[in-house]
């Protein structure tokens, strides 16, 4: 459903978020194994979500990433998907044909419509703090 860049930019997230409530600045290569991810493709996915202000990259010896703590509670899955992927994955179809709408749709269109609009309704009210929770908490996880 999500490219592999937007599944390691939710996890990255996250973990620097968990991280940051602890007052630690993650480091590049901490990020990318807690999410079980190369260091050179989580370099670029950090560098998006910081030139978002997603997250923020603090240059120096005690340099890192991190999530502003005051504003984990506002920073929504659909803000981390739109930064990385875009809003296709609002307007695709669900069989992968170009042209897919009302007027013309594929065998799937109807059932697929709602189930976006389910997922977009999901990302918009879940947030990086509900995450974060979860993975304090031990109640989820980011690699198994």
């Amino acid at each position: 459903m999500f490219s592999k860049s937007c599944e390691y930019g939710i996890k990255a997230t996250a973990f620097i978020a968990v991280e940051g409530a602890k007052n630690n600045r993650v480091s590049l290569k901490a990020i990318a194994k807690a999410i079980d991810s190369p260091v050179a493709f989580t370099a670029k996915i950090l560098q998006l979500l910081a030139r978002t202000g997603i997250i923020n990259s603090v240059q120096g010896a005690a340099g890192g990433f991190e999530v502003d703590q005051s504003k984990i509670d506002s920073i929504t899955l659909s803000q981390i998907v739109a930064a990385i992927d875009g809003d296709n994955i609002y307007k695709g179809c669900g069989l992968g044909l170009k042209a897919c709408n009302a007027n013309k749709p594929c065998p799937v269109h109807d059932k697929f419509v709602i189930i976006r609009e389910e997922l977009k309704a999901m990302l918009e009210s879940t947030t990086v703090k509900d995450l974060a929770l979860g993975l304090k908490d031990g109640l989820t996880y980011l690699k198994r």
